[in-house]
């Protein structure tokens, strides 16, 4: 079972980020609190859910979570900034969009850059531990998904629609027939070396 919270009677949010290794598209980031002793069997680290159980549950997160917020940072931010430091200013950007200001951040992975004066815990694999971590990998999945849909309307080579621009076979076959596009992160290696 997920944690419901890290220290009793502080507010706090889960922070998660996703499309870190992708070759194109943006890292999206997701902010979430959610009411104490919170209860939703469903609710699980988005990677062990399948997309529809994932698009299942952004209604719920969003309607009973406190407040939840999103941040994104585009592929053109992430070649000037490099991905750490975008995955970092993405999750700033969703916390900043919380209507309730939290007193700690949980964040998932080992690395964070201190937000304003928020008092805040990195936790590896966070998002299978607590419930807010949870909520928002599946926010920023979900969303970031949806981002990847749509580009792979204007550029069906690439196959995003299904591999939402990780570096998948396909995605890779893509590049090397057709080139990049706006999309694409630059100071990745997009070639093979």
């Amino acid at each position: 079972m997920l944690k419901s919270f890290h220290t009793l009677g502080k507010v706090e949010a889960g922070c998660d980020e996703a499309g870190r290794g992708c070759l194109a598209g943006p890292v999206v980031a997701g902010a979430v609190i959610l009411p104490v002793n919170y209860k939703n069997e469903l609710l699980n680290d988005s990677k062990l859910l399948s997309e529809k159980k994932r698009n299942q549950l952004r209604p719920i997160i969003e309607k009973e979570a406190i407040a939840w917020g999103l941040g994104i940072v585009s592929n053109e931010e992430i070649d000037d900034i490099n991905i750490l430091n975008a995955s970092f200013l993405a999750m700033h950007r969703a916390i900043a969009e919380l209507i309730v200001s939290p007193n700690i951040l949980l964040i998932d992975g080992n690395r964070f850059n201190p937000y304003k004066n928020i008092d805040y815990h990195c936790i590896i694999k966070g998002d299978s531990k607590f419930l807010s971590i949870a909520a928002a990998s599946i926010l920023a999945k979900t969303y970031r998904d949806d981002i990847m849909k749509a580009f792979d309307k204007d550029y069906p080579n690439y196959e995003w629609r299904n591999n939402k621009g990780y570096p998948t076979k396909k995605h890779r076959e893509g590049i090397l027939n057709y080139g990049i596009t706006e999309h694409h992160r630059k100071s990745f290696q997009l070639f093979p070396a």
